[in-house]
C-alpha cells in the first residue's frame, strides 16, 4: 500500500515531518513487497507491501475471468480490464480550470515526479526522497505490471501539479484491512510545488478524481483512500471531497483513516 497521502491537503496545512503515513479484509490477496503511493505502497526500502507483487487468489481470477467473458459476450472489451486507461476519461471542468489525468511517461516525467518526491512535505509520506532511481523504482513496476495500478499526472491548464495513482483496492494488500468489495477504486494522491498548497486545491481534486472514476469505471461502486489518521488537513480534504469516514485501519506503516466515496450517495455529498 503506497505511503499516507500527503499533499492531498497540505495544502492547508504542511505535514508534521514526523508524520510517516486504506477497512478489514474481504478476500485477502497475498502480499506484495514494495512501492505505490498514499496507502498502496510506500517508499522503497521501507518494508511495506507492493501492489505489483500482490498475486490474485483463486476466487479473484475467477472473477476476473468471468468479467472477461462476460466483456466477451457483450461486446464492451474495456469491462473486463483491471482498469480503463484514465488518458481516455474526459477532462473535467472545475473553478480552478480544466483538469485531466495524463498517464506517466518516465522517460518525460521522472525528473519532475522525483522533484516533488524531495519536497520535505510530500517525502515526509511518501518516504520517496532521493536520486531520481528512488522514483523510478516505485513507479516502474506499475508501469510495466498487469494494469491493476495507473501512475498519472494531474494537468490543469495543461500545467502538470500532480501525482495519482489510481488502482484495484480489491486487488491490493489494502483489501486484508477492510471490507473490500469487487472493482473498489484506490486513490493516492499528492499535489506538487507549494504554489498550487494551501489553496483548497486538495478537495476539488479529491472530488475530481474520484467523480472522474465512478464515471468511467461503471463496475466500480465506490472510491477509496487512506490517509494517516494523524494527518488532519488530509482527512478533511476526503471528507469536503464527499467522502466519509469509515473506519481507523492499522496498516503495516501507518494507522490510516478509511475513506469511501460511494456512487450511491455522490450526488448527495
Amino acid at each position: 500500500m503506497p505511503p499516507a497521502d500527503a499533499p492531498a491537503e497540505s495544502d492547508t496545512a504542511p505535514p508534521d515531518p514526523a508524520d510517516t503515513s486504506p477497512e478489514p479484509a474481504g478476500p485477502p490477496p497475498e502480499p506484495r513487497p514494495g512501492t505505490a503511493g498514499p496507502g498502496a505502497g510506500t517508499g522503497a526500502g521501507t518494508g511495506t507491501e507492493d501492489t505489483f507483487d500482490l498475486k490474485l487468489t483463486e476466487e479473484l481470477l475467477g472473477l476476473i475471468g468471468e468479467d472477461r467473458r462476460r466483456a466477451a459476450a457483450t461486446g464492451s472489451a474495456s469491462s473486463g480490464e483491471l482498469l480503463t486507461d484514465p488518458g481516455t476519461w474526459p477532462g473535467a471542468t472545475t473553478g480552478a480550470g480544466v483538469f485531466h489525468l495524463v498517464p506517466v511517461v518516465l522517460e518525460r516525467d521522472l525528473a519532475l515526479i522525483s522533484r516533488w518526491m524531495n519536497d520535505p512535505a510530500v517525502a515526509a509520506f511518501w518516504e520517496l526522497a532521493g536520486p531520481d532511481s528512488v522514483t523510478a523504482d516505485h513507479i516502474g513496476p506499475q508501469l510495466e505490471g498487469d494494469g491493476r495500478s495507473i501512475p498519472c499526472l494531474g494537468v490543469f491548464d495543461g500545467t502538470p501539479m500532480s501525482y495519482w495513482e489510481i488502482y484495484r483496492a480489491d486487488l491490493d494488500p489494502l483489501a486484508r484491512h477492510y471490507p473490500a468489495r469487487l472493482h473498489d477504486t484506490g486513490i493516492h494522491l499528492l499535489i506538487g510545488g507549494v504554489n498550487h498548497r494551501g489553496k483548497g486545491l486538495g478537495t476539488t481534486l479529491i472530488r475530481t478524481v474520484a467523480d472522474l472514476a465512478l464515471d468511467n469505471l461503471p463496475r466500480s461502486g465506490r472510491v477509496v483512500a487512506e490517509p494517516d489518521l494523524r494527518n488532519t488537513p488530509s482527512v478533511a480534504a476526503f471528507l469536503s471531497a464527499g467522502f466519509r469516514f469509515s473506519a481507523e485501519v492499522d496498516l503495516p506503516d501507518k494507522r490510516a483513516a478509511l475513506m469511501i466515496r460511494d456512487r450511491t450517495y455522490r450526488d448527495h455529498l
